[in-house]
Order: structure tokens, then C-alpha cells, then sequence
């Protein structure tokens, strides 16, 4: 196929990236298809796809600009990856990546969103006729799909008449809990929907649990509780694809602790910071950033010792050794952006499962 050339990620030729995934891991069931010709005009439905790989793995298929055909292109699958399994297909137009519309982005930009989601990535795909079907007819793809597709992560901090909630639950049930929230609440200002579905609790799932259960771990919580929640929509989304509510999909614009962009031009004394690596708090081992020198770039962009690097220049570096991370950073000779998050945010998100696509 003929494909557009451009400057790609760190010097490309291509804007093709591969992905490939590790077929060992990631939620075993298929994405929903509907494939039922909604308006007479051979326009079927979007697809979704929720995908996981490992550290050391890449994501199975290639994303393509090609000339004269319209859309980013999903080619190229890996036979017997993942991808496949989960029925992508040849052709298929991707139009969402963790819920943001990307059918009218840049292509780049796009393969820079799928490489900032770290080990998973929710996708939503159009087969290539109907992509072509909508796009003859005029139709606007982004009314195709829906409006807010991601659970919500709220940290309830105790007033002194409580958390603000109350749970319900069937007679005789485990693990369906609805939330009753009181209005202007501390709930309430923490983001937490008024019937919103409670899924995990301080990152731990209630599936399992009673109504007595969950009663004794509220309690133990103390002042303060983090709380996956999915309103009857997004639930019902998720459910109806056979797709998982996890964590790493969550929104988190309401939590307290935020990640941090660090854009940095290098002086003639340099960027002014080391990177080491070290154990992290949460298990494994990470970048962090020390020795930062006062008056240079990176104290000027606001850098602070104990950072976590989390992405340079929008790529996510999980899973990279610190001589990779090194050589992202000096890609570019004069300016490097850093997305950093301190230790306090660092230890908190690990605490409840949330992983690359929450911070990046």
C-alpha cells in the first residue's frame, strides 16, 4: 500500500509503528460486534477493544497513514497475537483511543497516545466500509460513539458525620453495591455520581464481598477511602462487551494528586538533574530525579528531588532500563518534556491498581 512519509518518533522515515501483543495476557473476551446496518446506508457499528501486554512486549499490529485512503489503518496483524484474537481486523479505521476521539488527529499525535498507554489500551475501531460509508454520507464518527466510556476514581476524605455515602445491596447478594450520595457531601465533592456502581475499594474489588464485609473495610479505611465507581451506563458498556472495569482505565481528574509536565530547554550548564534508578515503594524499579540544581532549566520548570519519570516527550518509558530512559531523553539535543508525578502521588496510585493510561 502506498503510505504517506513523514518524520516519525525519533527519526523515522514512517509513520508506521507496530505493535504487538503478548497473547498470554489481556481479558480473553471478544470485543461486541454489531455489524447490523443501523440507517439503510451499509454503516455498521464501532467496536471496542480492551488490550493488555506485558512490560516487554509491544501491542501486534501496525497503524497506518496511507495515501488515498482516509482514516489511521489498522495493518499489518500479528498472526495469532493478540489483536487478532480479540478480532481486530485488516483495514478497520481506529477512531478512540482511552476514550478520546482521534479520527481528526494528526497521525503521530495518535501513535504517541497509544505509546503513552504504557501495558493497555482501550481502542475503538470502525470496519474500513463502513468508515467509508460514514465518511460519503457526511455523518459526524464522533456521534457514533458514546460521550464518557471510563469508570471514575474519587478519594473521599471523612467530614465529622462520615463519608458522605450510603451502600445498598440486594438481599442475599454479594458484590452489587449501589451509592446513595449526599448531596454537597464530602462524596459529593470528591466526584463520586449520585447511583453510581462501587467497584473496588482502596484498589481492592468487592466482587467477592457482603454488604457486612464491606461495612467492617469501610471502617477500617479511617479517615480517608479511594473509590473506583461506574455509573449505570459506563457499567452497562462494559458489561455488554465482555470487557473488565479496571483502574488503569479510570478518570482521575478529581483525585488530589496529579502527574506533573516538565518542558525543559537546555542551558549552557546543561538541563541541571540526574536520573537514578531505584527501587520504588509500589515493588519494582523506576527512574527518578535528584540533585536538582537551583536557578538551571529543570528547577525553573519545576522539578523536584524524588520526582518518578513517568513519559518523555509523551512516550511512556515503563518497562524501560535507565539507559534506555537516558537515551529517550537525549533524542532531542536541546529540549526534553518530562511527565513526572511526586513520591506521595507515585505510592498513592499504585495503591489502587492505576496504572500508565491513568497517569499519562
Amino acid at each position: 500500500a502506498a503510505m504517506k512519509q513523514t518524520k516519525g518518533l525519533e527519526g523515522d522515515k514512517m509513520s508506521i509503528i507496530k505493535f504487538e501483543f503478548n497473547p498470554k495476557v489481556g481479558i480473553d473476551n471478544p470485543a461486541l460486534t454489531l455489524t447490523e446496518d443501523t440507517d439503510g446506508e451499509g454503516v455498521g457499528e464501532p467496536r471496542f477493544y480492551l488490550l493488555t501486554k506485558e512490560s516487554t512486549e509491544t501491542f501486534g499490529f501496525c497503524l497506518h497513514e496511507e495515501l488515498g485512503c482516509q482514516g489511521h489503518v489498522i495493518r499489518q496483524l500479528e498472526l495469532g497475537g493478540v489483536a487478532q484474537r480479540r478480532g481486530l481486523q485488516d483495514g478497520d479505521r481506529l477512531l478512540q483511543v482511552n476514550g478520546h476521539f482521534v479520527d481528526h488527529m494528526d497521525h503521530l499525535r495518535v501513535v504517541q497516545k497509544i505509546k503513552a498507554s504504557g501495558n493497555q489500551v482501550l481502542l475503538a475501531v470502525l470496519d474500513g466500509d463502513s468508515y467509508e460509508a460514514a465518511k460519503s454520507l457526511g455523518r459526524d464518527l464522533s456521534q457514533m460513539l458514546p460521550d464518557d466510556i471510563r469508570p471514575r476514581l474519587c478519594h473521599v476524605t471523612r467530614d465529622r458525620n462520615g463519608f458522605g455515602f450510603s451502600v445498598s445491596c440486594p438481599e442475599g447478594t454479594k458484590g452489587t453495591f449501589q451509592l446513595s450520595v449526599l448531596q454537597d457531601g464530602p462524596a459529593d465533592r470528591a466526584g463520586v455520581p449520585p447511583g453510581s456502581w462501587l467497584l473496588e475499594l482502596n484498589g481492592d474489588s468487592v466482587k467477592s464481598y457482603s454488604h457486612t464485609q464491606l461495612t467492617k473495610k469501610l471502617k477500617q479505611s479511617g479517615n480517608k477511602v479511594t473509590l473506583l465507581v461506574a455509573s449505570s451506563a459506563v457499567e452497562e458498556f462494559y458489561r455488554l462487551r465482555g470487557l473488565r472495569v479496571t483502574a488503569a482505565l479510570a478518570d482521575t481528574s478529581r483525585l488530589p494528586f496529579k502527574v506533573r509536565e516538565l518542558h525543559m530547554v537546555k542551558g549552557p550548564a546543561g538541563y541541571g538533574f540526574l536520573l537514578k534508578e531505584d527501587d520504588c515503594s509500589s515493588g519494582g524499579v523506576g527512574q527518578f530525579l535528584w540533585d536538582v540544581d537551583a536557578g538551571l532549566p529543570a528547577e525553573q520548570a519545576g522539578m523536584k528531588e524524588g520526582d518518578r519519570v513517568l513519559a518523555v516527550n509523551g512516550e511512556s518509558i515503563e518497562g524501560l532500563d535507565h539507559e534506555q530512559t537516558v537515551h529517550r531523553i537525549r533524542a532531542r539535543e536541546d529540549q526534553v518534556t518530562l511527565l513526572v508525578i511526586d513520591p506521595a502521588g507515585d505510592e498513592f496510585y499504585h495503591s489502587v491498581g492505576a496504572g500508565g493510561m491513568v497517569l499519562l
